[in-house]
């Protein structure tokens, strides 16, 4: 047991080090986000005052709810700032153990997922968003004038934002499973039907039942999910055969 606890005391220190430091990053980055939540709610409104500046303006109808919706928003944007502190200080916690073959592989990984991320969390900002709330403000007709609630509006925004950077994930994650073996290519083209009903379930899910966000989110995913399976085929071709 002695011989346990000299190896393993030193990693367990270490371990508990970095976690603090982690933790510590994320309460300093969202004091900091905290104090720029002002700008945060007025980028994320923006895809309104695009379409009429008068929804800009958004309501509350609770006393707590500005504070506590503006808190909600610095912890989500600390934990992003603070992602990078994490990252580094898991790496530097598992990186004596690996091999420089196994840190390419993780580094390819980490920036491959961070990229695909960003992609769909962009994609969603700037294009799906935007349309989706005009759509939703002109299907409600000009006989009612909308007053839209701070906490739903920001639940939307962000949940949609995620919902698509986690959705652009797909194409990674099945390549993945192709060169590790785990799948061959045609496997993804067999089970395209149940694929696809499954995407469609799962977006249902992420953007909380809107049927019109929930066909915004599919398209994609669906088109995604054959841009996997292509890449996974060329991917199988090219390697050399044996």
């Amino acid at each position: 047991m002695s011989i346990l606890a000299e190896h393993f005391t030193p990693h367990l220190l270490e371990l508990r080090r970095r976690v603090l430091t982690i933790l510590a990053a994320v309460v300093l980055a969202t004091a900091g986000a905290y104090w720029f939540v002002e700008e945060m709610v007025r980028a994320l409104s923006s895809p309104l005052i695009q379409i009429d500046p008068e929804l800009g303006r958004l309501v509350y109808t609770g006393l707590p709810e500005a504070f506590i919706s503006y808190l909600k928003l610095s912890l989500l944007v600390g934990f992003v700032l603070a992602l990078p502190v994490a990252v580094y200080q898991l790496w530097m916690f598992v990186a004596p153990a690996l091999r420089r073959q196994e840190k390419l592989v993780a580094v390819k990984v980490a920036l491959s997922g961070f990229v695909l991320f960003s992609g769909g969390a962009l994609f969603a900002y700037f294009v799906v968003l935007p349309e989706l709330l005009r759509f939703l403000l002109w299907f409600a007709g000009e006989q009612i004038h909308p007053h839209l609630k701070l906490a739903p509006y920001l639940n939307f925004m962000v949940r949609g934002v995620f919902s698509f950077g986690l959705a652009f994930e797909l194409p990674f994650l099945m390549v993945m499973a192709v060169r590790l073996g785990l799948v061959d290519p045609e496997y993804f083209a067999r089970h395209r039907t149940y694929s696809y009903l499954g995407m469609v379930i799962i977006s249902l899910l992420l953007v909380a039942g809107d049927p019109v966000a929930t066909f915004m989110l599919a398209v994609p995913l669906c088109l995604l999910y054959e841009a996997g399976n292509l890449i996974g085929k060329l991917l199988r071709s090219a390697r050399p055969r044996e």
